[in-house]
């Protein structure tokens, strides 16, 4: 991967994604039950960074047409943001539930 790629202040989310990934693959082993789950969190971890990466190539490319305003150049960019919120929010969720069933299982 090409560091110009990934510099810039835009870049800040791709960067505390992966520091996420760090904390939570490690965790994954303790919250899981099963492999099953701990693939799902695993990989719904990393479907959050693989959604990053084309939000920034969508960026870049816009970016590299021009930098006026243009309509479907904002929807392209937001569209693009709203995908990464909601692989986020996906996360959370995923992570959430099997968290707490677990957590109320071993109680």
């Amino acid at each position: 991967m090409s560091t110009l790629v990934f510099r810039g202040d835009y870049q800040a989310a791709f960067r505390q994604e992966l520091l996420l990934i760090v904390l939570l693959m490690p965790l994954a082993f303790f919250v899981g039950d099963g492999l099953n789950q701990i693939l799902l969190l695993m990989v719904i971890s990393w479907l959050v960074v693989i959604v990053e990466i084309l939000n920034s190539a969508i960026e870049a490319i816009v970016d590299r047409i021009g930098s006026e305003h243009h309509e479907l150049s904002g929807r392209a960019k937001d569209m693009g943001s709203a995908a990464v919120f909601i692989a986020l929010m996906l996360n959370a969720i995923v992570w959430g539930t099997l968290t707490g069933r677990n957590l109320l299982a071993w109680w």
